[in-house]
């Protein structure tokens, strides 16, 4: 088996399913056109990992962004309970418009619960581990074009501007048709690294932006990743947008830094005996980094 042809059968095995995928694409316009009907919703846009194309198998959830015009609502904004306030409005608007038993635009939603910052809606029973999920989160599009959104815990309202990895992601992509098939590699191959707690395949991704080259083949983009992202992962992983600070500031940087470390070291490997034309020696190496469904 040739480099080319391993790594296109471990994509297969890492992407999800066409089928699915498309349904959980439908599933998500489903709400958002039952909440741009509602008079007070300005804008309603995917957004998460299915919305970037950078999703995982299997596809449990999906997020969306409901943007509601402030003029209707001139409380929303301010510190205080106006966070609780506007995840009960929009809870109370996909119960009505999607709700089991008497949604207006489906009867989707078994079960609307306000989280923190967004409405988790489970479609399937609540009680099952793989219930799908879509978590709706109200937001005010602000002067500059970013979005408020509700910190319900915080009891206030903080910035974000999802909009701005979208198009990230989306640039990188059109520069190196590799981006996105990698950055879901990489989420999968975060499964397998020995460290405390988990890791959140957005850091993942954030890495993937800054550690990513824009040409290339794959196992020499991987190794490139692996090398960099060693370098400069313990400099702290921040959204990109510089609003929303450290993605993740429980990781265990130290283990990440390890992993990566190692990998990069097995990958540098893996591609001088590539090189040297020992393919079966190369295989077995991207076999090691990437596991067991590695050909």
């Amino acid at each position: 088996m040739r480099i080319d042809e391993a790594f296109d059968d471990f994509q297969r095995s890492v992407n999800e399913d066409v089928g699915q995928t498309r349904l959980a694409r439908d599933r998500r316009d489903l709400f958002k056109r039952a909440l741009i009907s509602e008079p007070d919703v300005t804008e309603a846009f995917g957004s998460g990992s299915l919305r970037r194309s950078t999703q995982l198998k299997p596809i449990n959830d999906v997020d969306i962004i409901a943007v509601y015009d402030a003029s209707q609502h001139p409380d929303w904004g301010s510190p205080g309970l106006s966070a609780e306030h506007a995840l009960d409005h929009t809870r109370s608007q996909v119960n009505r418009l999607l709700g089991k038993t008497n949604g207006s635009h489906g009867n989707e939603v078994r079960l609307a619960l306000p989280r923190n910052h967004a409405v988790k809606c489970f479609l399937d029973d609540p009680d099952d581990e793989n219930a799908f999920t879509v978590d709706v989160m109200p937001a005010l599009r602000q002067a500059d074009d970013t979005l408020l959104i509700p910190e319900k815990l915080a009891q206030t309202w903080v910035s974000a501007d999802p909009e701005h990895l979208i198009n990230l992601v989306a640039d990188r992509q059109r520069d190196w048709e590799h981006f996105r098939p990698l950055a879901r590699v990489l989420k999968q191959w975060r499964h397998d690294v020995v460290v405390t707690g988990r890791i959140k395949s957005l850091v993942i991704e954030v890495l993937a932006l800054d550690c990513m080259p824009t040409s290339g083949n794959r196992p020499s983009g991987l190794c490139t990743f692996f090398t960099a992202a060693a370098a400069r992962v313990n400099e702290g992983v921040r959204d990109p947008a510089g609003l929303c600070g450290e993605i993740q500031p429980d990781l265990d940087y130290d283990g990440l830094q390890t992993a990566l470390a190692e990998a990069a070291e097995l990958a540098d490997r893996a591609c001088a005996a590539a090189a040297a034309g020992h393919t079966d020696q190369a295989l077995r190496l991207w076999q090691e980094i990437l596991g067991d469904s590695f050909p």
